[in-house]
């Protein structure tokens, strides 16, 4: 692929930053339709997706286009999913990770803090003109960004997250009519199927989790809390960067235990590692790390939690 070197008088009206501001409320504010591709690793799934602002509101609908047939669609606060005809699906095989789905949405990408901004070019994508931004990490614990941004609106056309040269997720639009109307009939549940109400949140508590009994040593810079995945038998926190999202879970050691180690499918890294607590049985707790961020930073999180209060750590997972 060739970009296009963007002329001088344009770089210097518009700077990296200026296309990153537009990028949250083009997301939300952007009426259109299309197709998306998303894949990590050997993991590749299509989306349809219908997408609406109107009155101060947005309106969506996402549809599974291969495998089981399920959707999630949201209707300002409202969120519900629409299962499938047969069997179940998991949220997170309807709702694609990275920068697409939640990072850039929320305006608050802190690129001079840990990523650094360049124009690289412009580009074309799914028949609309692209701008093209690179977000280097300014360490080696988070991941690098590419993006191609639509030149009118701002939309997110495509995107890469890297690891130096190597591109680990890919989302791109195939198929794309950015417009003014989208009739209701394209936010409507199927008749009869099977629809279960997940607002107001998908997956997350909503409150940043508590570490009862343990401590964690260590997490990389500009690494913040953030709201924390429900479930679970164990004890867990999250923490983000504006763009990145890790939690780490503590649990007593299960029967039989799981391998030590880091397994990693596009982005997403999952580093599994055993401590223990009590001078006298040495009891073993497991600490599961998983997230957007690179195997040896996951591994170092994880090395660091120290269990420092098996009593509290027990009365706090029998809650």
């Amino acid at each position: 692929m060739v970009l296009a070197m963007v002329p001088a008088q344009a770089a210097a009206r518009e700077t990296a930053e200026s296309w990153l501001l537009k990028l949250g409320p083009a997301l939300n504010m952007t009426t259109y339709r299309g197709v998306f591709v998303y894949s990590r690793g050997d993991q590749v799934s299509s989306m349809m997706i219908a997408h609406r602002y109107r009155d101060g509101q947005v309106d969506e609908r996402l549809v599974v286009q291969d495998g089981a047939n399920g959707e999630i669609i949201r209707r300002g606060s409202r969120v519900v999913c629409v299962l499938p005809e047969h069997g179940r699906i998991h949220l997170d095989q309807v709702i694609p990770s990275g920068p697409f789905a939640e990072a850039f949405a929320s305006q608050q990408v802190p690129v001079g803090a840990w990523y650094q901004p360049e124009l690289l070019g412009e580009d074309r994508i799914a028949g609309y003109p692209a701008v093209v931004i690179a977000l280097q990490p300014r360490d080696d614990h988070r991941y690098g960004y590419r993006l191609w941004m639509e030149k009118d609106t701002g939309l997110l056309l495509k995107s890469h997250v890297r690891q130096q040269d190597e591109v680990l997720e890919r989302f791109q639009f195939t198929t794309l009519e950015i417009t003014d109307y989208l009739p209701d009939s394209e936010f409507e549940v199927n008749v009869g199927a099977e629809v279960k109400d997940i607002t107001p949140v998908l997956n997350l508590s909503g409150e940043h989790g508590g570490m009862d009994g343990w401590d964690l040593g260590w997490r990389p810079d500009g690494f913040m809390p953030a709201a924390t995945p429900r479930g679970g038998r164990g004890q867990a926190v999250s923490f983000s960067d504006g763009l990145a999202t890790f939690s780490v879970f503590v649990e007593p050691a299960g029967t039989p235990e799981m391998p030590q180690g880091a397994s990693r499918i596009g982005a997403t890294t999952l580093y599994m590692h055993y401590t223990e607590a009590g001078e006298a049985d040495r009891e073993r707790f497991l600490v599961t790390v998983v997230g957007e961020i690179p195997p040896h930073t996951a591994m170092q999180v994880a090395q660091s939690v120290t269990v420092d209060d098996r009593n509290a750590l027990a009365r706090a997972l029998a809650d």
